[in-house]
Parts: C-alpha cells; structure tokens; sequence
C-alpha cells in the first residue's frame, strides 16, 4: 500500500467539498427580482391599493383562536398624508413614517458601508429591498364596526410634533412619540424610546381608553422583506452566510432555533402559527440582523405571511399577543423591544436567549465558537485581529503538537527508508497481493504508521473551515486591518502576496515528506501547490494567513523532525 495513497484521497475530498460549496451557492435557484421602482417611491409601491390589507393581523390569537390572522379591512388612505420623521443618535439612524409608525430605514453610523467610504454608513431597512419593521394594534371584533376604527394598525396615520430627532450631547435616552386617536376618543401613543451607545430600542403602544366602552385588542409586530438578492462574498465570490427570517422558541423540553426560507412562505404546509412563550423573531443579512423581541414572560402567537403586492412580493414574519381589555377611563402599555444592528455575540446573549444563535457557523459551530473566543482573547492582547489570528494558530499548533510530531516522525522514517521500499516494490512489481504483504510486514517491522501522514491534514481541515465561518460571520472582524495593505482581513489579499507565500509553503512541505512512489501521485502532487493557490485567492486573507503560518509552524517541526531522524544524509 502507498503511504501517500491516504493523504492523497483525503486532500481530493477536502478540494471536492470545496468546489460542491461553491457549485451550490453559484447554481442555486435565483431570488425573484425586485421591481425597479426607485428609492424614493418604494414606500408607496410596497402599499396596497385597495382596501383590504391582506399583510395585518385581525383577531389575536388567545385560547379559543390560534389561526394565523386572514385579510382585515384596513383603509388605506393617500399616501400625501405621509410624513417621515428621521431620528438620529450615536448609534443609529431611523426614518420612521407617520402612516403606521413604520420602520422604513435604518442606518448604522459606526458600521460604514465598506474601507473607502468611511462616511456612507451601512443601511440594515431599506426601502430598496422592501425592509422594514411594522408594528400595531388590533381590535377584537365588533359588530357593525370597522377594526381599524378602533385600533391602530400599520396603516393608520400617526402624529408627530416634530419632524427630527436628535439624541444630544449630554443625553442618554431620546423618546419619540406618535399619537393616533380613534373616532370614540381611545387615544393611543406609540413610543420609541432610544439609548445612547445601543441598538437596542424599546417600543411602546400605551392604549388610553377615553370611550365608553371596553377596548379589548392586542399588539402585533412584524418584520417585512421584499425578495432576497444575491450578495457577494465567501468562497470564489458566493454567498457563505445565511441571510433570511429565523425565529426562536421552546419545542420538546428546550428552545430551538429556527431558520424559514422565503420560498415556503406562500406553501400552506409550510405556514407557522405557533404560541411561543418569549423567544424572538428575526432578519439575518450577514454581519447584521433586525429582531423583534418580546417580553420574555409574554406568550405570543407566530406567523408567516406571503403578500404578493403589486409587482413585488413580500415575506413577512411576526407575532402577537393575546387580547388585553382596557376598561373605560383605563389604560394598558404594550412593551416590546427592536433591536437593528450588528451580530455582536456577547451584547446579543445579554437581550434575548438564543439571540446569539443568529451568528450562525452552522455544522462548524463546534469549532468555530472555541476559535473566536480565542481569537477574542489574543485580540484582546494584541489589539489587532491579524496578530491574533497569527497567535491562534500557534496556540493550535502547540495543542496538536504531539500529534503531529508522531505523523512527522512516522514520514521521516518513511523518507529515511524510502530506498528499502522503492527497491521491495520493484521486487514483487508483478505480483501486487505479494507486494501488499511484504509492505505491511515491512511497517511492523519499522513500526512505521502509513496512515501518519494524514493526521496534519485532519487537524486542520475542521480548524480551517471554522476559522473559515468565524471570519465570513463574525462581525468583530469586519473590516478588521492587520498591516499594510491588509486593511480588511475578511475579504482577498488585493495583492495575492499571502496565496503565493502559501503555495510556495506547500511545495517545501512536500520536499520534506518522502516521495511518491507512484508516477501518477506525483504528478498530482506535484500540481497541489498551484491549485490550492488558486483556491486560495479568493480566500479572506485571514484564512490564507492562519494556512501560511500553519505551514511555516508545520515546516519548522518537519525540518527538526526529519534533522533528527534522518541526519545529514
């Protein structure tokens, strides 16, 4: 048997992996597009124009109903009533409209758009993608009486006393409210309440019942998305990450976090209607995610929603509460929390349980979460995320050290006798099954391991593919800078200088290893070098550096090994 022969299937299997990954990112069935309606009139087009607003919930769901809410019979007046009103603070940038008090975008000023635009922040709701975050009231049924009559939903027009919203310098919370009153004198304030420093906002439904009669409703949020488009990044330019609605709830004894796909929204099997105590209900888009979050105590009925408006379809996903009665001259609070901002792991875990989860490193979680939590460490050292990822990779490599030491020695001894073995293949080169014995006889003998030299790759198979999703999810480090020109470590080496270091680190690795006794293995190892660099280009440049480093360690400990074993000839 051929020493190499392992080595060799498991470096094809690692490159298939690679190639299918990009193979189901590149011919994945593509997003429906959206319309071409420009930034400015998306809001209006989003609206539907008739009178029945298919996309709000009607009765909630208490302990005799748990349907998913049908069409109610929302007016939907002009839009020349509408009014936007921008918020900025420290952290974030709302425009909120005063037709339902939507979220119709967001911006985050610390988080800008990429390395050479510094001052254009990243926009997480945008109008462009039909994004955004509706919020509102529902009323229990009446007979003779529209439910929009008695509750605001998305579609009702707020007042505001202003038209900006400026966090100042000095102050820690901003509040901005909307005020809705109905024709027989319930008077609702919808508030934002803003935090310096956070992405976290609080908001509020206070119901003030002024009327006669009871108010009996309930709250509803939703988070509404036009279709997905395709966005570039992750292995050869395809799409890595999951982006999408997630939500979170507690099923069999324990919560669970769950990922929908746009596609089943409009699939009947496929709706959810669910009671949830707590959990959340999410957007993921890359680095960042908008989520509505309930009080934790709170039971809230879930759904999905396909709304085919106009020429551009939209997916919703939300939840509501149980109905709360309001008596006359009575007032009730509806509290829940909006959160639209980076994937920060320690600040998500804090807000919601399983919040964190949305860093999503999926089956590599395993590694991934112990390789950023020491990466975190080393950056919390060094201060720079390449210098980290540079001492990661040495602490790996003094954690596998041992076992890498007896692969390397086992391929010394096999470089230091490939002689004895190229001389006993010519020996019985007519007769394979009396060669297969003598081989085997021959590594007893030596107490040689032919399958030692898999071992490194094994290592770091499962350690590169969890560094892998660590740099394509994890926020901390985008944009993250290293030195020179290695201004963000979470996309190529716009030099290709780490990809060339790497591959010629490959071919003296396969100098210290003992050859190939098979022409056909060394012609395929011959090439590896040369496709693992072309690979390699379009890697983050934080992943080619960890490959490089681990090479150059790799290098050194072969080198010694190899001095020890083999000596000077």
């Amino acid at each position: 048997m051929d020493q190499q022969r392992p080595l060799l299937y498991l470096t094809l299997v690692f490159l298939g992996f690679m190639i299918w990954s990009t193979w189901q990112e590149e011919h994945a069935p593509k997003p429906v597009g959206t319309s071409s309606t420009s930034p400015s009139s998306a809001s209006t087009a989003a609206e539907p124009t008739s009178p029945d607003a298919t996309d709000v919930p009607q009765q909630a769901a208490d302990a005799t109903d748990s349907s998913v809410p049908p069409a109610s019979t929302a007016p939907v007046a002009g839009n020349s009533a509408n009014k936007l009103i921008k918020v900025t603070t420290d952290t974030l940038q709302f425009e909120i409209n005063t037709r339902g008090g939507d979220i119709e975008q967001t911006a985050l000023p610390t988080y800008p758009v990429s390395i050479d635009k510094p001052d254009e922040p990243v926009v997480i709701l945008d109008r462009e993608k039909y994004y955004s975050a509706q919020s509102g009231l529902g009323h229990k049924k009446v007979t003779g009486k529209k439910s929009a009559d008695l509750a605001p939903n998305h579609y009702a027009l707020y007042t505001a006393t202003s038209r900006e919203y400026t966090l100042q310098e000095g102050e820690n919370t901003l509040v901005v409210p909307l005020t809705w009153t109905s024709p027989e004198g319930v008077i609702v304030t919808k508030r934002y309440i803003f935090k310096r420093g956070e992405f976290l906002v609080a908001v509020e439904h206070e119901v003030n019942n002024q009327s006669a009669s009871l108010w009996s409703g309930f709250e509803y949020r939703q988070l509404r998305h036009g279709p997905a488009q395709k966005i570039t990044g992750g292995i050869f330019g395809g799409v890595r990450s999951y982006i999408g609605p997630a939500f979170y709830d507690y099923e069999d004894g324990k919560y669970k976090y769950h990922k929908l796909k746009f596609g089943d929204f409009d699939d009947p099997d496929e709706q959810l209607n669910k009671k949830i105590e707590g959990g959340w209900a999410a957007m993921l888009e890359h680095y960042f995610i908008s989520a509505w979050i309930p009080p934790q105590h709170q039971i809230n009925t879930f759904y999905n929603k396909y709304v085919p408006n106009q020429d551009t379809p939209s997916y919703i996903l939300g939840l509501k509460t149980p109905l709360v009665d309001v008596a006359p001259g009575s007032s009730h609070t509806f509290k829940s929390s909006f959160y639209v901002g980076p994937k920060i792991q320690e600040n998500l875990e804090q807000i919601a349980k399983g919040l964190d989860l949305t860093v999503d490193y999926g089956i590599f979680s395993v590694v991934s979460k112990p390789i950023f939590w020491l990466l975190k460490f080393m950056h919390g050292i060094f201060g720079n995320w390449g210098w980290a990822i540079i001492f990661v990779t040495i602490t790996i490599k003094l954690i596998f050290f041992y076992p890498s030491a007896v692969s390397y020695k086992s391929m010394a001894k096999m470089k230091k006798l490939a002689p004895k073995m190229k001389e006993m293949q010519a020996r019985y080169k007519n007769d394979p099954q009396a060669k297969q014995k003598a081989m085997m006889d021959f590594y007893r003998k030596e107490k040689i391991n032919p399958l030692g030299g898999c071992l490194p790759m094994l290592i770091q198979i499962p350690v590169f593919m969890g560094l892998y999703w660590v740099l394509l999810e994890s926020v901390e480090l985008r944009q993250a800078p290293w030195l020179g020109w290695y201004k963000d470590l979470s996309v190529m080496d716009p030099y290709l200088v780490l990809p060339i270091l790497m591959g010629a680190s490959m071919w003296v690795q396969q100098k210290l290893n003992p050859p190939q006794m098979d022409p056909m293995q060394q012609k395929i190892f011959a090439w590896l070098p040369v496709v693992f660099t072309v690979m390699f280009l379009f890697f983050p440049a934080g992943l080619v550096l960890y490959w490089l480093v681990n090479n150059i360690l790799s290098i050194a400990q072969q080198w010694y090994i190899n001095k020890k074993i083999i000596g000077d000839q």
